[in-house]
């Protein structure tokens, strides 16, 4: 660890127990054992606020990725997990999420230092949405069962279905919200009986390296829970081809997401794409306008816009626009730069130096295609991938600001002059993750909602996320769906049971 960022964590008194995890090797978990990788060499892993080297990851081989494979398969088809009664199943998955409560400081500390982000943040969202969505899920584990049906065919049958785990999940994870995607794809998995492989982002693979010590803690079986870390160019398009790989589960850009879908398909293996989003938000003449500005700006800014629902392309009804406008600019004036560790921050830094340097190439982007720079758009003094939040109005639907996906703190605006226009305006993308609506009247919200393109739509709020209900995309940001109910079936099979049965 380099001494400036041993320096930060004194600053902000880190606990005790996050430093012992970062001074310790980091190895990944194969079969029950924590092992180092493969290469016998460690990526570095960067603290987004001070620049510095915080500890190593392992980098894995394909070798290493086909040993956690075939660990999760000996479980699978026929290991002590595949034994286990639903109800066991669920007590494992409590006492998890217990785990996880009961270190909930240490992770969000250790969320905070690799990906850089709010540890005040990481603690209320990222973690604690991680041990709801554990608790969720295990109440499902004793809750799957098929039907019986009464043919019409000719004869005499016992005819039911059987709802069976579809195998071995490759579990992709992105780098904004580690753990908790992580527990979005894990936690049903493990519901329904299934085993995984996980591939954290190489950025930030700290959080589930910590959190694969709670699954061994946990009682869960060797094997059934596997984390392999390393390069997605080598390690993630290797889990999207591998035959011993049943299901892919991804969360990233769509242009990766391509890549990791058509890989699966060749493969003839189930998948499901959380994908990239350019989400538009609606805020309507009728709007309650401080309310609404302080929600737009905490919806695109949360995270420092690293945030696939991000709120990024606002059109405002032209009658409020110009004091919309000025009540988001103002508030947006209070969210504090600061470091991660800093517990009153809002605007962390963002995760690498390369992401810092394609949002600031996106910034220039706009000044060039003649959008209005309203707020924002300046260097942050000093160390640290930091990106002043940025705002630009009066912009057109050509511009690439208005097209493409930032994956930062820049907002894009214009106004708009009936719903129609509205509702043009917001489908005008190839995304389709989220939208939201600000307005008093519900009878114009309930007209709008169905005329949105978008898996998820928010009325008078941003990314309200709960794991009772589903989230993915339409169109270019993906198919299937994290959460909820609807995500279960994608990770089993339904098997048809036909017994024929002597005339009576």
């Amino acid at each position: 660890m380099d001494s400036i960022v041993r320096n930060y964590l004194e600053q902000f008194g880190v606990r005790e127990e996050t430093r012992r995890f970062l001074e310790q090797p980091q190895r990944m978990l194969i079969g029950g054992a924590f092992v180092a990788g493969g290469e016998g060499e460690g990526l570095d892993v960067i603290e987004p606020s001070t620049e510095g080297v915080i500890t190593q990851i392992p980098l894995a081989t394909t070798g290493d990725l086909d040993r956690a494979v075939a660990a999760a398969r000996a479980q699978f088809d026929g290991g002590a997990w595949r034994r286990l009664k639903p109800l066991e199943r669920e007590r494992l998955l409590h006492r998890l999420a217990d785990l996880v409560e009961a270190h909930a400081d240490e992770l969000a500390e250790i969320e905070s230092i690799d990906v850089g982000k709010s540890v005040a943040n990481a603690r209320d969202v990222d973690i604690q949405g991680t041990i709801d969505t554990y608790r969720y899920f295990a109440g499902w584990a004793s809750k799957l069962h098929g039907r019986t049906v009464e043919p019409s065919l000719p004869g005499h049958y016992l005819a039911y279905t059987r709802k069976e785990p579809v195998g071995v999940v490759g579990i992709i994870v992105p780098w904004n919200f580690p753990l908790q995607t992580l527990a979005w794809k894990l936690a049903a998995a493990l519901a329904v009986g299934c085993t995984a492989v996980i591939k954290p982002a190489e950025l930030t693979s700290l959080s589930t390296l910590r959190f694969a010590q709670l699954v061994q803690e946990a009682g869960i079986p060797d094997g059934v829970v596997n984390v392999v870390t390393g390069r997605g160019d080598v390690i993630g398009a290797a889990m999207a081809r591998h035959p011993g790989i049943d299901k892919v589960t991804f969360t990233g850009s769509t242009a990766v997401g391509r890549d990791v879908g058509s890989a699966a398909v060749d493969g003839v293996k189930r998948v499901t794409l959380e994908l990239g989003g350019k989400s538009p938000v609606l805020v309507l003449d009728d709007a309650d306008v401080e309310a609404a500005a302080r929600a737009v700006a905490n919806g695109m800014f949360f995270n420092s816009g690293q945030v696939c629902d991000a709120g990024s392309r606002l059109y405002v009804q032209r009658g409020v626009h110009e004091r919309f406008l000025a009540a988001l600019i103002d508030y947006t004036r209070t969210l504090k730069i600061a470091p991660g560790l800093d517990r009153d921050c809002f605007i962390s830094p963002l995760v690498s130096a390369q992401q810092k340097a394609r949002v600031t190439s996106w910034i220039e982007t706009g000044r060039r295609e003649g959008a209005e720079l309203v707020y924002g758009g300046r260097n942050v003094e000093g160390s640290g991938y930091f990106v002043q939040p940025t705002i630009f109005a009066h912009c057109r639907p050509d511009m690439r600001i208005v097209k493409e996906e930032i994956f930062g703190p820049v907002l894009v605006s214009a106004p708009f002059d009936d719903l129609n226009e509205a509702v043009a305006l917001a489908n005008d993308t190839p995304y389709g993750l989220a939208a939201a609506i600000y307005s008093r009247d519900l009878n114009r919200v309930h007209a709008l909602v169905p005329k949105l393109r978008a898996g998820s739509v928010y009325v008078n709020a941003h990314s309200t996320i709960d794991p009772a209900m589903p989230f993915g995309g339409f169109k270019a940001s993906g198919f299937g769906k994290d959460l909820g109910s609807e995500q279960l079936d994608s990770l089993m099979e339904t098997k048809a049971v036909w017994i024929t049965l002597n005339d009576a």
